[in-house]
């Protein structure tokens, strides 16, 4: 008896609020409603980092090493058909160690020698080769060119243009919404009378995680462009 009471007064309240939802839309002259559009791009830019680097005792020699290594990397990424990189400029660290030079004595700082490391950087429309670079640049390293990669970034150019159309589609979903919304209500959708796009969220596929500020991936070189439409609508 006690669970046949719990569930009319459960069926009456679930009446009781959907009757004043109807009540509200049958009042209201306007309908709020968000609406969303979903596209699957595939990156069409690889933005490649890396450095080589070298150590040496003296200053002269470690950037005469350097110069020879860096001219072994120009090559190699020459070989691979990347002709659009950019060698940075050298990045000089001492290199030093804390000692003391008697068992009693103050600790003092010794110069060890010098490690410089230049930049590279690679741009590229061809996201499969590139994306590759990471590891067969190992192969350097079997004729002793420390060349290590520090970022590979997936880039879809055109996101700015596919925002502009996948807005339009978003506020078409959000019209459908709309309109079977204020079916129900008995009611009929006029026009729109306002429309504020939300944050874009660009994800690597199947990833649905959202921010205030929006997601920009660039790990992943296929994505998942999600835009929303908060638009208001007038009622018949």
């Amino acid at each position: 008896m006690l669970a046949g009471l719990f569930l009319a007064v459960g069926i009456a309240f679930a009446a009781i609020v959907l009757t004043r939802t109807w009540t509200h839309l049958r009042e209201s002259q306007v309908i709020e409603v968000t609406g969303s559009a979903r596209k699957v791009v595939q990156s069409d830019l690889v933005v490649w980092d890396a450095h080589v680097t070298v150590d040496d005792e003296s200053l002269l020699n470690a950037y005469q090493k350097l110069k020879k290594d860096s001219a072994q990397v120009e090559e190699f990424l020459k070989a691979k058909g990347f002709a659009n990189y950019a060698m940075g400029p050298v990045q000089v660290h001492e290199i030093s160690a804390r000692a003391k030079d008697t068992p009693d004595g103050p600790v003092i700082g010794r110069r060890l020698g010098y490690q410089l490391q230049q930049p590279v950087q690679v741009r590229s429309g061809d996201v499969t080769k590139a994306a590759l670079l990471g590891t067969e640049c190992a192969a350097l390293l079997e004729h002793g060119v420390a060349f290590v990669t520090d970022s590979t970034q997936f880039i879809y150019t055109k996101a700015g243009q596919a925002k502009i159309e996948m807005m339009a589609e978003a506020t078409k979903d959000a019209r459908a919404r709309a309109d079977q919304i204020a079916s129900e209500g008995q009611r009929k959708v006029r026009e729109l009378r306002s429309a504020k796009m939300g944050v874009v969220q660009i994800n690597p596929v199947h990833v649905t995680s959202t921010s205030w500020e929006g997601n920009n991936d660039t790990s992943s070189p296929e994505k998942t462009i999600m835009v929303t439409v908060a638009a208001v609508f007038s009622l018949q």
